[in-house]
């Protein structure tokens, strides 16, 4: 599978990108998930974001956050895949390809996400391990996850 794989910083996103990446975390946060929660919270602005397309058509999105944005570490959130290309490996591309990007940003140190909890093994295959107790986020569990 062909992919054009693009970070940038949130200025430097053409309008299209922009209206893409807030489209396909919209489809699978707030329609797939049934989540009614603000996915616009004012950190985009000071990220860096990953772009995965396939034909021109968006199919993966992640966030870089710097240190001490949000967390004292590091951070990679708002990380999605499209139904189309689940079970594909991308996801796993994804997350490779944000954990060297933020090294890569931000310098080597620890990176800290919030995980939902069924994809706890997913992300301990990238050497993630859990690091706090299940809160529930906009009605969904999760928990903290960090990658020393």
């Amino acid at each position: 599978m062909a992919l054009t794989k693009i970070c940038k910083d949130f200025n430097s996103l053409t309008p299209t990108e922009l209206y893409d990446m807030l489209r396909l975390r919209s489809e699978v946060f707030v329609v797939e998930q049934t989540c009614i929660f603000l996915d616009m919270d004012d950190k985009d602005q000071k990220c860096h974001h990953i772009l995965f397309y396939q034909d021109n058509t968006l199919v993966a999105t992640a966030r870089l956050v710097p240190p001490g944005l949000y967390y004292t570490e590091m951070s990679i959130g708002r990380i999605v895949t499209s139904m189309q290309v689940r079970g594909t490996g991308v996801g796993k591309q994804l997350v490779d390809y944000a954990i060297d990007a933020c090294y890569n940003l931000f310098g080597k140190g620890p990176i800290k996400i919030g995980a939902q909890l069924y994809a706890k093994k997913f992300y301990e295959s990238f050497g993630f391990e859990q690091s706090s107790e299940v809160y529930d986020e906009d009605g969904i569990d999760h928990i903290h996850m960090i990658k020393a």
